[in-house]
């Protein structure tokens, strides 16, 4: 019987310590989890993007127009029990997306490592960038097709409770010429 009631006890204890490691995890009640308190305060950057968005996302075509909108779901959702940010895309032609956002206090930054379904790899891209003014602001080096060096720069703005905007720019490196190759208007 002792045995028992001290088996009982310690599986009481650890459901209970498990539950309290990972208070800020997805649950029924918070299904796309909660900013953990002990984050830095920038873990609310994308605070207003968390939960589901019903999007359009249009890109450039080769010859420089705009392709057709496509209907996509973009999803955000606090993880590593509130420390992190994951972000998925479900897009209507069946590519998808996704990141894992994390802020580093360390060098003031956010790093974003990007994955896609239609382009695995062995190495994720890594954006940083930080939030300025109303807008987050990420680049990740990158030449354009002519060689010139520079940077692919992603902007969010517009963000309120409603929904946000995003767009994926080529940038030299003063930003004094920008090409807009993809755009992204989402909807709550």
């Amino acid at each position: 019987m002792i045995k028992t009631v001290y088996l009982v006890s310690i599986l009481f204890l650890t459901h209970f310590i498990l539950i309290a490691q990972y208070k800020y995890e997805p649950t029924s009640k918070h299904p796309f989890g909660q900013a953990n308190p002990n984050a830095p305060d920038q873990i609310k950057d994308y605070k207003s993007m968390i939960g589901l968005c019903n999007c359009k996302s249009s890109s450039r075509n080769q010859d420089g127009t705009w392709a057709e909108p496509i209907d996509m779901t973009w999803r955000f959702k606090y993880i590593m029990n509130g420390l992190a940010i994951q972000d998925e895309t479900l897009k209507a032609d069946g590519s998808h997306s996704g990141s894992i956002r994390q802020y580093s206090a360390d060098s003031s930054k956010w790093y974003v490592h990007y994955y896609a379904s239609k382009f695995p790899s062995q190495k994720l891209s890594t954006w940083e960038g930080n939030k300025k003014d109303d807008k987050i602001i990420l680049y990740k080096e990158q030449k354009a097709p002519n060689g010139n060096n520079g940077f692919y720069k992603i902007t969010f703005y517009d963000m309120t409770k409603n929904g946000y905007k995003w767009i994926g720019e080529w940038v030299n490196k003063d930003e004094s010429i920008v090409y807009p190759t993809w755009k992204i208007n989402c909807k709550k």
